[in-house]
């Protein structure tokens, strides 16, 4: 049996809120390359686990100890913290300011 992944997911580019980012998610890795379908030319695999088995966990822990219970292998992929920087909007109109692509 393939292995899993467990990851925290990134807000999408369209997304300006953290929705669907809180939980943890636990999905099999695929175990065979997806490929265009000859005759209609739709990508799939054979991998059924992969593309249909995904579940949401409120903590890390949760999701280790039901592939621990499961037997199954996975490897915990850790997010990336982002740093923000406060600014104001103010700062765009500074005499200082190096302009870059956007000018006024």
């Amino acid at each position: 049996m393939a292995g899993a992944r467990i990851y925290k997911p990134a807000k999408t580019a369209m997304q300006s809120g953290k929705a669907k980012t809180k939980n943890w998610v636990f999905e099999f890795e695929p175990s065979s390359a997806k490929r265009p379908d000859k005759l209609m030319g739709w990508t799939g695999s054979q991998d059924m686990s992969s593309d249909q088995v995904r579940l949401r966990f409120s903590a890390k822990e949760q999701a280790i100890a039901f592939a621990d219970k499961c037997g199954i292998e996975y490897r915990v992929q850790e997010p990336a913290e982002k740093c923000v920087l406060p600014k104001s909007y103010a700062e765009n109109f500074h005499p200082d300011r190096v302009p870059g692509n956007w000018t006024h």
